[in-house]
């Protein structure tokens, strides 16, 4: 179904994973460029955030699609958010960085978390990957042991799995497709282990065509958030045929990323489980 923040700075589902895995290790690569990304700070104490490498700032349409849902996602880089303002401006729902790596905790998390569902946003967290520091397990356990598990009728999101341009080194972390491709499976595989429940990929479909090599597996089993700064969703990562949450920009009325999730208010209420 459907950001870069505007910012001052369970039998079934574990045969599928193993049928998923599998179907990574039968990939075979695909050789393509690396092409330079943008760069954060490495300095910053933030850092990296869901979007950053979806484009310059752009603003997001003046309407969502009909039918569907705003919401936002924000991170360190807005401390202080206004949840009242942004329920009052039609955000439904709100993501929130927990974790990158296995060496960063947001300390806005929890506060974040408890500002939406203060005004009654359904809420999840998300993970910025660096696939180039640590194992896809050992970051899913890092993810869910610092806020970012699921379980049924807590009104929670499926935790994300932010996979998106480097923000500190080559394009695709130095991995080749099919490594790329088991490091994220490793990652949903052990979230799935974890919460009983696969967790969503947000990606844009220029890194996952290049860095996968369009791998289209994940496609059956993980929900897609899909990033593009544009009027319109254009084409889909290989493999998936739906999306959805579409982040369609970084400035707007909402505090953080301009989210729009793919159904109504029920099916998102269905889609938190």
């Amino acid at each position: 179904m459907f950001r870069r923040p505007g910012r001052s700075r369970s039998a079934p589902r574990r045969r599928a994973a193993v049928v998923l895995l599998a179907a990574v290790a039968a990939l075979s690569g695909v050789a393509v460029p690396a092409h330079a990304g943008p760069r954060v700070d490495p300095h910053d104490p933030q850092g990296a955030w869901m979007g950053y490498s979806a484009g310059p700032g752009e603003r997001a349409p003046a309407q969502i699609p009909a039918g569907s849902v705003a919401g936002t996602d924000v991170s360190g880089h807005q401390p202080q958010v206004d949840w009242g303002r942004a329920w009052a401006d039609g955000a439904r729902f709100a993501y929130v960085k927990a974790t990158e790596g296995t060496g960063f905790r947001s300390d806005s998390f929890a506060g974040q978390v408890q500002g939406a569902a203060a005004v009654g946003m359904v809420r999840g967290a998300y993970h910025f990957a660096l696939p180039d520091r640590s194992t896809g397990a050992a970051q899913a356990h890092f993810f869910v042991d610092n806020g970012g598990g699921w379980a049924p009728g807590t009104g929670t999101l499926p935790g994300v799995l932010d996979i998106e341009h480097n923000p500190y080194g080559d394009t695709c972390f130095g991995l080749d497709p099919v490594a790329m491709s088991h490091w994220i499976a490793d990652f949903s595989s052990t979230y799935l282990a974890r919460t009983g429940r696969f967790p969503m990929i947000y990606t844009t479909a220029s890194w996952w065509n290049q860095c996968t090599g369009g791998n289209p597996d994940f496609a059956v089993n993980n929900p897609l958030w899909i990033a593009r700064y544009a009027p319109e969703i254009g084409p889909l990562p290989a493999g998936w045929w739906y999306h959805t949450i579409w982040q369609h920009g970084d400035v707007g009325p909402m505090p953080g990323g301009q989210d729009a999730f793919n159904g109504d208010f029920n099916q998102l209420l269905a889609f938190a489980g």
